[in-house]
This record gives structure tokens, C-alpha cells and sequence, in this order.
């Protein structure tokens, strides 16, 4: 078992490398007769693409999406959806230092000590670059979702760059699109510019923090025990590059307050119960409620850095390492449109389940 597949009626397959000729994905389960071309998927491919500003690596990649079955004349017929993605701009050269040597907080060491034998190049399947394959798929199951609920929305942005964290009282969804950290706060964008441009010049990196708002979500979306809605959206998040922890609602947080503070109270309102706060994140018992999703997870620093670490090679003998290439200084960044195609993914995985199991009929209260 190879491990590249996610999903279950709607999963999808990544292949590729990051200094490959070509990634891309294979995606299966996508319902016949949906309106789909590169142009739509290549918008979410955009968001994502490097070297868009000063903050992300400045590889330069066109992230060119081109469909290579599945679709005809404009529409999907049902059978699997070949997505390939050319690496255009790769600098194998830069990693010629470690091909015998492992760098620190990387996947290098664990690789070697799995498979004996591993593509040093850009870390091959370990990179950051296979999320490019992932954000296509995600802008396939984007293209069903509006077809299927056109009210859903999925919304990514950054709440945590190192020491600094969102004010929520400015929150502004308008500005996520309008600044390189997906950040919603206008008026904290040239602070943060600031403090990376720093860390940067240190010939450091810094972590993050992403948050993934779900609206339009209908209840009913989960299981209770090994399908759960947010063990799905938990797992999807962790399987991101660098991603070290996830939570849904309070998180972590919960552990600090008393049951009083945490349960959402229900009222009964003319369309049916709703909830008076929302410290589950839209989740109960694995099935979503109805209200808005809410996913968070922290990504550790780019292990990538020009900073002398301590490190060994392949022989046993202690070195001292400085990694070369072109990396993210806050890899988070570039997570954010990744994480919102994960959540797409998982979304739709479990309305195709929900509509196998239950035909989308729904137990009536009231």
C-alpha cells in the first residue's frame, strides 16, 4: 500500500514529484453532468501558486492546470478526472548538499529510514509542492458543491503568524483576497509584512496558524463513530504539509471551561432549532448541526532555512548543515487556499455518503 488516495466516494489520487517533470491527480467519484473546465479550476490554483508576492518562495511556477479526461464538451461524465500540473521552473542543483545529508525538523531522515532511498530533490513527495495536485482536486469538488449546494461557502485565512495573532474585533472577510497573508484585517497587513520581511532577513522562518470557516453546511453531514464529520476534516488538515495540530470550535480551549460555558443551548425558532453560541464548531457527535464550521490548525516553521543547524549524513557523521533553494519563510501561507480545498474535499466525500445512506431525508423535530 503506497497511502496517496483520500477519501471515499469522492477520493482522489496525488502523484508527482517536486522536481518531477509533472504532479497532478487523479479524481474519482465526481458525479456525471457537472459544468467543469481548467478555467474554473485554475482560479484556485492561482491563490495558491508561488512567488506571488516577496513573503513565498520565488519559485516561479504557472501551476498550469490541464484536465485530461473525465470531462466532455464542458461537463463531467462520471468516469475519473486526470489532472496534471507541468514543473516548469525546478533548480535540482540547489540540493546537491544534501543528497547524503539530512536536514533538521525535515522528512528526510524518516524517508531514508523507511524506504533506503529517497528524492532529495525539493524533498520529492514530502514537498510542499504536491499540495498544487490537492488544490486542483479541491477545485473539482468546489465545482460539484456549487451544483449540489450552492449556499455552501468555504472560507481560509490566517489567524497567526510567530507572535502575532488576528485582532477579531477588525475581522473582515473582505480583505482576506486583498493582501499575501489571506489576512482579514486591512489595517494589520503592513505589521505583518514587517515582521516577516525580519524574520526573513534573519534567515529564518516562522509557524502559523490557518482557520477554515465552513457556512452553509446542512445538518446531517457525519457519522457517529469511525466516519465522523470532523475526524475526516481533522485528518484532512494533519495530512497538509507541516500541519502539527488541529482543533474544531474551542479546541483546546475547551479544556478550560466548565460544561455550563461549553454547551450550545437550542431554542426553537419558525424554521426549526438553532443554537444559542457555537463552542463545537458545527459538529456534535461527528454530525454536522447546521451552524458554521470552524477548523483551525497551527503549521511548524519551514524546516528549510539558511541558518547553520546541527545535522548528520548518511554515514553517521555530525555536520553542520545550511539548506539552499528557495523556500516559504511562513510556509502557512500558501496553506490557506490548501486547506480550503481539504475542507471542500471532505464536505463533499460525506454528502455523497450521507445521500448513499439516507437518500438526504432527515429526522423532523418540532
Amino acid at each position: 500500500m503506497s497511502y496517496n488516495t483520500f477519501g471515499r466516494e469522492f477520493r482522489f489520487t496525488t502523484w508527482g514529484e517536486s522536481h518531477g517533470p509533472a504532479l497532478g491527480a487523479t479524481v474519482d467519484g465526481v458525479p456525471p453532468g457537472v459544468k467543469l473546465d481548467e478555467a474554473y479550476i485554475q482560479q484556485f490554483m492561482d491563490r495558491r501558486r508561488p512567488g506571488t508576492s516577496k513573503h513565498t518562495t520565488q519559485r516561479k511556477e504557472a501551476d498550469a492546470v490541464r484536465i485530461l479526461s473525465g470531462v466532455f464538451e464542458g461537463l463531467t461524465t462520471g468516469t475519473p478526472i486526470q489532472l496534471m500540473i507541468e514543473n516548469t521552473d525546478q533548480r535540482s542543483k540547489d540540493y546537491g548538499d544534501i543528497a547524503r545529508a539530512f536536514r533538521p525538523g525535515h522528512a528526510d531522515i524518516t524517508y531514508q529510514m523507511k524506504y533506503g532511498h529517497r528524492d532529495y530533490r525539493g524533498g520529492g513527495r514530502s514537498s510542499a509542492r504536491e499540495t498544487a495536485a490537492r488544490v486542483a482536486a479541491g477545485g473539482v469538488a468546489q465545482a460539484v458543491l456549487a451544483q449540489l449546494l450552492p449556499d455552501l461557502k468555504i472560507t481560509g485565512y490566517m489567524v497567526q503568524m510567530g507572535a502575532l495573532h488576528l485582532n477579531r474585533e477588525a475581522f473582515d472577510a473582505g480583505a482576506i483576497n486583498d493582501n499575501p497573508f489571506f489576512l482579514p484585517d486591512a489595517t494589520a497587513v503592513q505589521d505583518w509584512s514587517d515582521y516577516l520581511d525580519g524574520i526573513r532577513k534573519d534567515q529564518n522562518s516562522v509557524g502559523a496558524a490557518i482557520e477554515v470557516l465552513v457556512q452553509g453546511c446542512p445538518a446531517g453531514l457525519g457519522a457517529p463513530v469511525y466516519a465522523k464529520l470532523d475526524t475526516d476534516l481533522a485528518a484532512a488538515m494533519m495530512s497538509i504539509n507541516a500541519v502539527k495540530g488541529v482543533e474544531i470550535g474551542e479546541g483546546m480551549g475547551a479544556a478550560a471551561m466548565t460544561g455550563t460555558d461549553n454547551a450550545d443551548e437550542i431554542r426553537m425558532g419558525n424554521q426549526g432549532p438553532y443554537f444559542l453560541s457555537n463552542h463545537a464548531g458545527g459538529i456534535l457527535g461527528g454530525i454536522s448541526s447546521g451552524q458554521d464550521i470552524v477548523v483551525r490548525f497551527s503549521i511548524k516553521p519551514t524546516s528549510s532555512i539558511t541558518t547553520p543547524r546541527r545535522a548528520i549524513n548518511d554515514k553517521g557523521e555530525e555536520i553542520e548543515l545550511i539548506t539552499k533553494g528557495r523556500h516559504d519563510p511562513c510556509v502557512g501561507i500558501r496553506a490557506v487556499p490548501v486547506a480550503e480545498a481539504m475542507a471542500a474535499c471532505v464536505i463533499l466525500d460525506h454528502l455523497l455518503m450521507d445521500r448513499a445512506q439516507t437518500g438526504g431525508v432527515r429526522g423532523q423535530i418540532g
